[in-house]
């Protein structure tokens, strides 16, 4: 009797699985393990980190919820892009970023080491957290191959509270980002803000109600103006949404995104000059019924849609 798990035995760049989707290995969307980068386009990676985390910790947690969760809707490419993008990418699960070599998974350069280690094969990211902070050793990584960056930025807080540098925190890495010049707040936006900062540090900040009275096509145009042909990395912090659509994670904030309203924003991005991706925050012991990790996984196949469609229009 023969056995079949795409887990395993898939090839990369062959498309969506249509597998049943209660058994097999949990990768993320059935795409195949591996860690041989040759002629890969984008490494999926889990940083299962929430030691940085100000209020409910768990998010350690969440790549193998989203990876759960993926399951069921890994059977066809995702509605409404054409193009499926694990057809038109070779993705892998590169696994998790894990303690090894000596460093610890709260060390900046351990995280840093590992994305940096697939950037230098060739091969873009896509990080699963694991709380926000892990977007700042991975942009320290993007900044090396790429320069400085513009950051769209998907959250309920503005995370640039202010910061030493010394500590480890989920709410300031983007103070600390732009105090050394690894992304350029004058071309950066955040979107879905709720919570008091009065010092945007030049960031565009783009609050849930602006969200609400405008349409995702009007929020689109002023995400592409602001970044315009410079490098994007994309984080999405699942608390963008309102707790109704994502309660299970750590500081959730009532008056946010529906998920509508935030795939819709990410759909019209096609044009972006994507280099990096990340979707964090999800602590799925206050989940209810899987939403917070479906969300995500929706998000993050629908980023990598984006990233296959912006670099076709880049050929």
């Amino acid at each position: 009797m023969s056995s079949w798990d795409n887990a395993f035995t898939g090839k990369p760049g062959t498309g969506a699985v249509n597998a049943h989707s209660y058994g097999g290995a949990v990768s993320f969307f059935r795409t195949p393990f591996g860690r041989d980068l040759s002629g890969i386009d984008v490494a999926v990676m889990g940083v299962p980190l929430d030691i940085a985390t100000t209020n409910r910790p768990g998010a350690r947690l969440g790549p193998r919820a989203i990876r759960n969760a993926s399951l069921s809707l890994a059977w066809e490419r995702p509605w409404p892009w054409k193009t499926d993008p694990l057809q038109a990418l070779k993705v892998v699960d590169y696994g998790d970023c894990e303690n090894r070599q000596s460093g610890d998974l709260s060390s900046v350069g351990h995280i840093e080491s590992w994305v940096r280690e697939i950037l230098d094969a060739g091969t873009a990211t896509l990080l699963l957290g694991g709380d926000h902070f892990i977007s700042y050793p991975s942009l320290r990584a993007h900044c090396d191959k790429h320069g400085p960056m513009a950051l769209i930025h998907f959250d309920a807080h503005t995370d640039t509270w202010p910061s030493s540098g010394d500590g480890v925190n989920h709410g300031t890495m983007f103070y600390q980002a732009a105090k050394e010049g690894i992304v350029l707040p004058e071309h950066s936006i955040q979107i879905g803000i709720r919570t008091t900062n009065d010092d945007t540090l030049g960031y565009d900040i783009v609050s849930a109600p602006d969200v609400h009275e405008q349409s995702a096509a009007a929020i689109t145009k002023r995400i592409r103006e602001r970044v315009g042909d410079h490098p994007v990395y994309i984080t999405f912090d699942i608390d963008c949404l309102d707790p109704a659509f994502a309660p299970g994670t750590g500081t959730p904030v009532p008056g946010g995104l529906s998920s509508l309203e935030a795939l819709s924003i990410v759909r019209g991005l096609v044009g972006i000059r994507l280099v990096g991706m990340d979707v964090v925050e999800v602590a799925p012991a206050y989940d209810h019924a899987e939403l917070t990790a479906l969300a995500a996984a929706q998000i993050a196949i629908e980023l990598l849609a984006l990233y296959a469609e912006c670099q076709d229009r880049r050929e």
